[in-house]
């Protein structure tokens, strides 16, 4: 196995936790012997994920990624995303969640931290395949920052950080190094609904009716909903409707007010905005926007 020989590590009991407790980073290192279904989902912070082992299919916005050993997985926090995860295999991995925001702090002197995460623009995949020298560079990295986030001895708790920018930094550059490479035997998707997907995630604000989009496409309606539901594991309203949550709790965020974030991400009508906001999120968006 290329990654057999991890130093001995803390292995972590899996959470179905979607949100992070600590303000900067959290790390997990997983290994299941049975497969736990988990549904479509995003979280506000970005994940970074290194399979290890297993026979797994990863689901991030209408494409499919069947992974190989060593893959890396980076999924932006808009993105709904889910594994597919078959029986029988041990399934390992590497998860790392890290603050949008602690990036951008930590990105100085032009360089940005959160360039890799950037891949829900059209064209490009989320998927990274490093080559064995690349591969076991970034293993080398992984070690220090896995032994660090597991010690409690002096100087660990800098180390860590330390570690985990240099993770950052070389993932950045071998996604830099690799943009326009095509890993086509492991990925599937359709690419008029990868585009219509594209679409809908650069207009939320506008009518993006069902006919609307037929007619942009030229799709039969049947047609678009068939193929759509086949490759997003969404209906076109389904998906809709959550990008538009997703981005309403952005805004609101960034110090929009409620009427503004209803406006500009499509509902139209502010009640039915407020009723949808609060079956999300468990809670009203001006509640939301005072926390």
């Amino acid at each position: 196995m290329i990654w057999g020989d991890f130093m001995q590590t803390l292995i972590h009991n899996f959470t179905s936790r979607q949100y992070m407790i600590t303000p900067n980073f959290e790390y997990f290192h997983y290994i299941d012997r049975s497969a736990t279904e988990i549904d479509y989902h995003n979280h506000d912070f970005y994940e970074i994920y290194f399979f290890i082992s297993g026979n797994v299919t990863y689901m991030i916005e209408g494409k499919s990624y069947k992974l190989k050993s060593g893959d890396i997985l980076l999924v932006h926090n808009n993105e709904l995303h889910k594994p597919v995860v078959q029986q029988g295999d041990v399934y390992e991995r590497i998860v790392v969640w890290v603050n949008p925001e602690f990036l951008k702090k930590q990105s100085i002197y032009g360089t940005n931290l959160s360039l890799c995460f950037q891949s829900y623009s059209q064209g490009k995949n989320n998927l990274l395949r490093p080559n064995p020298e690349s591969l076991h560079t970034l293993r080398d990295i992984i070690n220090k920052f896995e032994n660090a986030c597991n010690s409690v001895s002096y100087g660990s708790d800098i180390l860590k950080d330390l570690y985990l920018m240099e993770f950052i930094v070389f993932i950045n550059k071998h996604y830099l190094e690799s943009f326009g490479d095509r890993i086509q035997d492991d990925i599937e998707y359709d690419e008029k609904v990868n585009n219509i997907i594209h679409y809908i995630n650069e207009n939320l604000y506008s009518d993006l009716s069902l006919d609307s989009l037929a007619k942009i496409f030229y799709l039969s309606k049947y047609h678009l909903l068939r193929e759509f539901k086949k490759h997003s594991g969404y209906t076109v309203h389904q998906y809709i409707h959550q990008k538009r949550l997703i981005m309403a709790k952005s805004l609101l965020k960034d110090g929009l007010t409620v009427t503004e974030v209803c406006n500009r991400c499509g509902f139209g009508d502010y009640s039915n905005f407020i009723r949808a906001f609060k079956k999300a999120f468990g809670a009203s968006p001006k509640t939301f926007f005072k926390a």
